[in-house]
């Protein structure tokens, strides 16, 4: 029998995490009881209000800021049966304000709301298509007058007035979740709004939004892992809402909304016992939960309807089903297993690591990919509130047939249910689970996103924090047991095939006239809101000579930075050299990853790794190479020495190398498939034309004549040309002790690295087919040399202008005109010296409606927009992002690498801090007239050919048709 052993000290540390946890409840200075559990190292205290409300605090002092997240129980499995995707467009309201929030005039926009929610009623009643068009025409011209009252977006001018970042939400099958990021100091200004958005619901612009969650839902038309999703999710869950409804809804219900039924499901399920606050970051409790009560303590408590248990029968055969989209073939296998936090979750979870643990010695890891016997496969356990999914997935090599593929897998079960896996494998299990929780929970987002999942799944904190210990309770006899009586023929099949998706539903673009914005607009509640001062947060700019101490080994430097949370440390070493300088590296790198050595297998490799816990990632650029390790400090030392064992000892094995190359051949043929890869590479093409990096690549031929020997050569002498080590962790000396014995003085110089051309853009429009409901459009436009002196001016443009949902053209082409459900534009600094900036912008949106939506993007871009108190919103924002930010742990010495490639050796935060705050509209506009305003673009367009409107493609420019050998250059 193989056993598991780890330090002493490293054994204590681990198990730390798994001492006994129980609930204290206990009572505040203020007199709030909250319920705390004892030995959690977060420090999370749970509060309940009076009215049913729960509050999660923790602290996280990385920076003055805090995580929020407001989690309501409720999602899609609520809607009602007529009312798909009801949920999600709720959510999508809840931005639009109230009668205090969004509006100049309630008492007048009311009643027009009114008639426009009756006309609703009568268009989803009616049966006559004429008549709902006539309906509809109707709806639009109300809208029209009711928006002459509403302020479009004033909940987002408002939130990022306080410096927000992250803004968003999302819905899914039992929660929808609300987000933001502030500074610590607007705790009391954010309160406020988010006490006054959830206190009533106002479907202003209705109609407008109705149309961006359709574009949503053609995004996910044209999105085949929503598609494998939806069929996966229908096969296990015939009739449990898991699976028969959707998130984004029906087409059909989409087109006929009832507001009605959105008010009536708002007062439903968002009142304050079926909801909760989680703040963490830098937060007092006592004066926390103080201010949460003052602004939530008034919401009142109402009965929640009892929620009609629907049981699923069990699965006694092989269900199939088949999705077809133009991407390469892929197949999912799925079981129904068992709710969130319940034993036989955590048994299928377990499982799934056994199968596939993070891509590093799991049984799918080293007997199928590993091994290459397809383009890749793994599993996963993903439980819900009730029920959940154990999930296979596997794409198959060229020629390989479904069956095929399937047997690899299900052979791999096979051996989980004769015990055929390591003995020490559910140990290393359970200690990898713990560094994940140690290296999660240390970010105020990784401990926020948990206390919210453990609030919607209904689990307390305290088991929460004990699923550790049950994990460590599970034996190999236990899996075996589970393995057999869960795995049956009792699963789903679905056939990802290559072909033309008949499913698909076009529609016509409705006809929206564009409603007004009101941009200069505020209510009293915004002009109050900005007229309260919070109490100021200086900025703190990283001194690089403090934060990093430097030493040298041989002729290398070392940097160093201190980890003050927990036990995971990193070494990185940095070649300054890469794909520039050699294109066949990255082949080196990649044929690496399935070699052993003399003395391990490539397959015990990866489990020795795995045993440490530590990975290990090759990462290689265009001008570097970093290889990283990361993982537990105690067994580094281990880490570096099995590193550097195989960099050195790598055996080359010409059959390997072949199966490697057709592996590469056969993935590049998938990304030709890939609609978003081909975006990518199209988007490419138009930046930088035929002669790139991303064409010039190792052809087929000469991929097949590399002799391995060659490429294992380039590993090898890898350590004898120039580097620097980046290391992270608490014990400085032992870390450097550790990667000391093989540094080595360099010996080698890289060959000089080719330069490829940044030709200037000249309005061409270049376009390929693809079979997709949604159009894609991105335009490019290469602008002046980099220059740091002008950050600060595309920061507060971004942020003005082209970003966020508080942007002018997010406004314009989305809540005004409704014309996509994405559009952004973008000025990108260059990350190097010498090289050009460029400025882009994106259009996603139904085939009809581009024309339109280019246009009003052409019209936005011709001069910038004047608008005084967006600017100095966009400005405050900027400025109190950058002054509550701080960066830490890893982050403070790539960001000093990332500086000097721009030739500065110092924090330039700081002085694009002063730019900004001396920063005015006229000078912001002189900027946008000399640096955006002249620049010609080339235009990405993808989509289904037959829907281009070429007359108004061609008033864009010269087009070209290019084929995906041109763009992906083979």
């Amino acid at each position: 029998m193989k056993k598991f052993f780890i330090s002493v000290s490293l054994f204590c540390m681990l198990n730390a995490i798994a001492q006994k946890f129980d609930t204290q409840k206990l009572t505040d200075g203020q007199g709030y009881s909250y319920e705390t559990v004892k030995n959690d190292q977060a420090g999370v205290r749970v509060y309940t209000l009076k009215n049913g409300l729960k509050v999660y605090l923790a602290k996280n002092d990385d920076a003055p800021r805090i995580q929020t997240y407001i989690p309501v129980r409720t999602g899609s499995n609520n809607d009602p049966s007529d009312n798909t995707g009801l949920a999600h467009y709720l959510e999508h309201m809840v931005f639009k304000g109230t009668s205090h929030v969004g509006t100049q005039d309630w008492e007048k926009e009311k009643v027009l709301l009114q008639q426009i929610s009756d006309l609703y009623e009568e268009h989803k009643a009616e049966k006559d298509p004429v008549k709902k068009k006539e309906l509809y025409k109707k709806i639009d011209q109300v809208s029209q007058e009711a928006s002459k009252y509403a302020i479009a977006n004033e909940y987002d001018k408002a939130i990022s007035s306080l410096g927000a970042t992250g803004t968003n939400a999302h819905t899914w099958l039992d929660e929808t979740v609300y987000k933001n990021n502030i500074p610590s100091n607007e705790l009391e200004k954010w309160l406020k709004v988010e006490k006054e958005r959830f206190s009533e619901l106002v479907l202003r612009l209705f109609h407008t939004e109705l149309e961006a969650v359709y574009e949503e839902y053609n995004r996910a038309q044209d999105n085949d892992g929503r598609l494998v999703n939806y069929a996966m999710m229908d096969a296990l869950f015939p009739k449990h809402p898991n699976g028969q409804q959707t998130t984004i809804g029906t087409s059909e219900h989409l087109k006929n909304p009832s507001m009605l039924a959105i008010h009536k499901y708002f007062d439903t399920y968002y009142v304050p016992n079926n909801m909760a606050v989680v703040l963490v970051g830098d937060l007092d409790f006592d004066k926390t939960i103080i201010l949460v009560d003052e602004y939530f303590g008034a919401f009142k408590y109402k009965e929640l309807p009892m929620k009609k248990m629907v049981t699923e029968d069990p699965m006694t055969k092989v269900v199939t089903r088949t999705v077809k989209s133009p991407t390469a073939p892929r197949m999912t296998i799925a079981w129904r297993s068992d709710s969130y936090g319940t034993k036989d979750a955590r048994l299928a979870d377990v499982v799934s690591e056994i199968l596939s643990n993070r891509g590093d010695a799991g049984l799918i890891d080293l007997n199928i990919n590993q091994q290459q016997k397809t383009l890749g496969a793994g599993a996963y356990e993903s439980p819900y509130k009730m029920y959940g999914a154990f999930v296979m997935i596997v794409t198959p090599k060229e020629g390989q047939s479904f069956d095929e593929a399937k047997k690899l897998l299900l052979d791999q079960i096979e051996l989980v249910k004769k015990g055929e896996f390591p003995d020490w494998m559910l140990k290393a299990i359970v200690n990898d689970k713990k560094v994940q929780r140690m290296k999660n929970w240390e970010t105020a987002n990784g401990l926020a996103t948990t206390l919210y999942n453990t609030y919607i799944n209904g689990v307390t904190w305290e088991q929460e924090l004990d699923e550790i210990n049950q994990y460590e309770k599970i034996s190999k006899e236990d899996i075996v047991k589970f393995a057999n009586n869960f795995f049956k023929d009792n699963y789903a099949v679905i056939y990802k095939e290559k072909g033309v998706n008949d499913k698909l539903v076009r529609v016509e673009n409705p006809g929206i006239t564009p409603i007004q914005l009101n941009r200069e607009a505020q209510s009293p509640f915004l002009k109050d809101l900005l007229s309260i001062k919070a109490s100021e947060i200086k900025p703190e700019f990283i001194d690089y000579k403090t934060a990093i101490q430097t030493s040298q080994i041989k002729d290398k430097k070392i940097s160093f930075v201190q980890n003050k949370y927990n036990e995971v440390a990193q070494v990185n070493y940095i070649f300054p050299f890469g794909s520039d300088n050699d294109k066949e590296l990255p082949i080196a790198v990649t044929v690496l990853q399935y070699l052993g050595t003399d003395k391990y297998s490539p397959e015990k490799l990866k489990e020795e790794f795995y045993k440490l816990g530590i990975s290990n990632n090759f990462r290689t650029t265009n001008d570097q190479v970093v290889i990283t390790l990361s993982g537990l400090e105690g067994n580094m030392k281990k880490g570096v020495e099995l590193l550097n064992h195989w960099l050195t000892n790598a055996k080359a094995d010409k059959a390997i190398y072949s199966q490697t190359v057709k592996t590469i051949l056969e993935a590049r043929d998938v990304a030709k498939k890939d609609k978003n890869r081909i975006m990518i590479a199209l988007s490419n093409y138009a930046k930088y034309g035929k002669n790139s990096r991303m064409t010039d690549i190792v052809s087929k031929e000469r991929l097949e004549k590399i002799d391995v020997t060659e490429l294992m050569k380039k590993i090898k002498e890898l350590n004898q040309f120039p580097y620097e080590v980046f290391v992270y962790g608490k014990d400085q000396s032992g870390l450097e002790k550790a990667i000391s014995p093989y540094i080595v003085n360099t010996k080698l110089q890289p060959v000089k690295a080719k330069v490829y051309p940044e030709p200037v853009t000249e309005g061409k429009i270049y376009f390929t087919n693809y079979d997709m409901v949604q159009m894609e459009m991105s335009k490019v436009g290469k602008g002046g040399a980099v220059n740091i002196g002008n950050f600060g001016k595309a920061d507060v443009f971004n942020e003005y202008f082209g970003k966020g949902l508080s942007s002018i053209v997010f406004q314009e082409i989305r809540e005004s005109k409704s014309l996509a459900y994405s559009a952004n534009v973008s000025y990108v600094n260059a990350t190097e010296k010498d090289h050009s900036n460029y400025v882009t912008n994106y259009i996603g949106t139904q085939a009809n409606k581009l024309p339109l939506a280019v246009t009003a993007m052409s019209d936005l871009m011709s001069q910038l927009p004047q608008i005084p108190a967006q600017f100095e919103n966009a400005k405050g924002s900027s400025l109190k992002q950058i002054a509550s930010n701080r960066i830490n742990r890893t982050n403070i010495f790539f960001n000093q690498l990332a500086n000097a490639k721009l030739g500065v050796d110092y924090d330039l935060r700081k002085d694009v801090y002063k730019e900004i705050q001396a920063l005015t509209l006229p000078q912001l506009t002189s900027f946008y007239d000399s640096e955006i305003k002249p620049l010609k673009y080339n235009t990405a367009i993808i989509g289904k050919k037959e829907n281009l409107n070429m007359e108004s493609i061609n008033k864009m420019g010269e087009f070209q048709e290019v084929n995906l050998e041109e763009i992906f250059g083979y």
